[in-house]
């Protein structure tokens, strides 16, 4: 019996920028895994200005339509299923401005109303993991703020038999991880290897700049999951997102063969778990039995 997976994400090309490889990996050995896209990232810009003609002129016209696009390319990219849980991106708002987050948007949802149409999608899927964004989304954007609020609450929503009785069979999820790529052990070790091995290239101030801006991060992670052999997968799914991802991004300044060496895992956080667990681990799934029925 196969493991289930299931990934929330505030946007589309979150999925791929965020536990892509492991996503690939998991699919490759005859797992399910499911990534929703609880907005269709309306609001975004388009953040590659090599896109090129018609391609550009037809974000401009219809960006939901056109991430749509990129989303479905970068499914196939990783193997995995997706869902949109159908609300329409906050945008971020800035404040020194004056702006505000435009009503009605995710974020500005009642917190009961998305949890249920979350709650829906666990209960059918019936996934053994959840990952999310932590409390403070990875970074203050206003819907990975949302989706971790969703995301939690729907962890313990779709195992109560009172809470949303019409949106399904309850459900109760093994294991909830906070996915914590950005780490500082990480982003040091990755810029004094390249440091060493590849001196002169321009991810070097990127790096940098990653290294003091995430200094002060504690390292939380608890789960390390090997995924080297899926960084090329995860390198696809990226590049699907062409809008907002351009080829010279300082996402693909890291060979991954160095990578491989280095970091060659995406790491996680064990946040609750249903079943026993002994830290630290290196699969998601550990301490899950594969035919464990989690119904409540």
């Amino acid at each position: 019996m196969p493991y289930r997976l299931m990934a929330v994400h505030a946007h589309p090309d979150d999925e791929s920028s965020k536990g892509a490889a492991t996503a690939a990996k998991y699919v490759a050995e005859g797992n399910e895994v499911l990534v929703v896209s609880c907005t269709g990232g309306e609001a975004g810009d388009i953040l590659n200005d090599q896109l090129g003609e018609p391609a550009t002129s037809r974000a401009h016209r219809d960006m939901a339509g056109f991430r749509r696009g990129e989303m479905a390319a970068a499914q196939a990219a990783l193997g995995i299923d997706h869902v949109w849980l159908g609300y329409h991106d906050s945008g971020l708002p800035d404040a020194e401005k004056g702006e505000t987050v435009r009503p009605g948007t995710f974020s500005t949802v009642p917190l009961e109303y998305s949890t249920e149409a979350l709650v829906r999608v666990v209960r059918r899927f019936r996934p053994h993991v959840l990952v999310t964004y932590d409390e403070n989304g990875g970074y203050p954007h206003p819907d990975h703020i949302r989706t971790h609020e969703v995301s939690v609450a729907a962890w313990t929503a779709a195992a109560d038999p009172d809470a949303y009785p019409a949106a399904g069979e309850p459900w109760s999820i093994a294991k909830l991880y906070y996915e914590r790529t950005m780490n500082p052990r990480r982003f040091r070790a990755i810029y004094e290897a390249m440091q060493e091995h590849e001196p002169i290239s321009p991810a070097i101030e990127q790096l940098r700049e990653w290294v003091e801006r995430f200094a002060d991060r504690p390292d939380l992670a608890t789960t390390h999951v090997d995924v080297h052999e899926y960084f090329d997968a995860r390198d696809a799914a990226l590049r699907a997102h062409a809008s907002q991802v351009p080829p010279d991004s300082a996402f693909f300044s890291f060979p991954n063969d160095l990578l491989a060496t280095v970091w060659p895992t995406e790491d996680y956080q064990l946040v609750e778990a249903r079943v026993p667990t002994e830290l630290p681990e290196s699969d998601l799934f550990a301490g899950i039995p594969a035919d464990k029925d989690t119904t409540a």
